[in-house]
């Protein structure tokens, strides 16, 4: 049996209808910005395996790091013990992050890392003996698929099987070109009306939303209307963090710092699943107390797995090298040159570009869902000519790993190019 036959035998896929989808394709290894099926077929990972992975598959320097830590310890229990590489992550996170951000918590994923910032939102007003139930978040925004980070997310057909399950969550318009006083007024009357714990947001770019982008000063002007409220705010930097948009953070074209920061996806560099949520110290103090009552009761199995943090640690070192800020700078050159080249094809509604994100929305004779007709043609266009893109709807987007050359971008252009002439 070939491995596509195993695995329809044995294995159910994430966000797949198996009675309607293609046979998942078997990848047998990776290098760089490639992968190869079992076949031998050659593909170029132009959204470095759902964004994780700007370092390249294989990567040598991460690997060895890993094998390093394998042999000194795998994995200690986080309860009552701690070791090393968890302590050099966290020291290694504060020069990095907003200067505000004082404690990080380990957990699984980007889900789990939301999953916590928004039971500590909740339970920070508890602990100080107030009463506030209400997140408040953006439209069509994607946060996870655990319980409150699904609550979080406004993706409807994600969630309609268990409405009526959440907790209560209230929705503002996203402050793109134009609509920025309909968003700070509607945060307002949120605020106004409803007992606010947090307000949890993508910063500057929506991912699963199709890389919708706004602008670091309606953020900012968000921000202040949380804090003139005391309502906390939790960036969900698991997409945009380290280095996706140009800067590190998303977070640092912003002039305003939140209350909590979710990290995952990149910080091992595809390697190791691991997440970390970054709290203030006023936060952490909410509770620090002689009651253990009001302590944060949430931990997971592999908290801090010190074999994540060694790939943790690599994975920062690499995206501090000169050669990969120089990539970054490389691509979005790339990106910026592509952009001008298409925006004003007859088939193009419009071109967008931050940092290495790229994204182009492209005109269709009816309303496209998220999974629709159009959706599922160019991605099997895509990847017939040897690209991983997933579409969403009629937006392609790239996010390619920072070591992709010109010579592979320039086919994935191409490829977006022959595409849009194909729909």
């Amino acid at each position: 049996m070939t491995l596509q036959e195993k695995d329809s035998q044995y294995l159910w896929h994430p966000y797949t209808q198996h009675k309607t989808s293609q046979t998942p394709i078997a990848i047998s290894r990776g290098e760089g910005a490639l992968l190869w099926d079992e076949n031998n077929k050659e593909y170029i990972d132009a959204i470095a395996s759902w964004w994780v992975n700007p370092f390249g598959h294989s990567n040598k320097f991460i690997a060895d790091a890993i094998y390093k830590q394998l042999t000194t310890l795998e994995h200690v229990l986080f309860g009552g013990f701690t070791h090393e590489p968890a302590i050099k992550v966290a020291e290694k996170l504060m020069e990095i992050l907003p200067k505000n951000q004082q404690k990080i918590f380990f957990s699984d994923n980007g889900s789990t890392a939301v999953e916590v910032a928004i039971k500590v939102a909740l339970q920070y007003f508890f602990n100080k003996n107030e009463k506030r139930t209400i997140i408040i978040a953006f439209e069509n925004a994607f946060h996870g698929d655990t319980f409150a980070a699904m609550a979080a997310s406004g993706i409807s057909f994600y969630t309609q099987a268990f409405q009526g399950m959440f907790i209560d969550v209230v929705r503002i318009p996203v402050p793109v070109k134009g609509q920025e006083e309909a968003s700070f007024n509607a945060l307002k009357n949120v605020i106004q009306k409803h007992n606010c714990a947090g307000f949890i947001f993508e910063p500057l770019v929506q991912g699963a939303a199709g890389m919708v982008m706004y602008e670091p000063e309606a953020l900012e002007k968000l921000i202040e209307i949380c804090k003139e409220n005391n309502v906390l705010t939790i960036a969900d930097e698991v997409m945009t963090g380290f280095g996706k948009t140009g800067k590190t953070f998303a977070m640092d074209y912003v002039n305003a710092d939140p209350d909590m920061i979710c990290l995952s996806k990149a910080l091992t560099g595809g390697t190791i699943p691991m997440a970390i949520t970054t709290f203030t110290q006023e936060v952490f103090d909410a509770f620090y107390d002689d009651d253990i009552n009001k302590a944060l009761f949430h931990g997971h199995t592999f908290t801090a797995n010190p074999t994540g943090c060694a790939a943790a640690l690599a994975s920062i070192d690499l995206l501090q090298t000169e050669e990969m800020q120089d990539n970054i700078i490389r691509i979005n050159k790339n990106h910026l040159a592509f952009q001008k080249k298409i925006e004003n094809h007859p088939k193009v509604i419009t071109a967008r570009t931050l940092g290495v994100i790229f994204a182009v929305e492209i005109k269709s004779d009816s309303e496209e869902s998220y999974y629709g007709s159009m959706r599922t043609k160019l991605y099997n266009f895509f990847i017939e000519k040897g690209v991983v893109l997933r579409p969403v709807g009629n937006i392609v987007y790239i996010l390619p790993p920072y070591i992709m050359t010109n010579e592979q971008l320039q086919k994935v252009y191409k490829t977006i190019e022959e595409a849009i002439e194909m729909v």
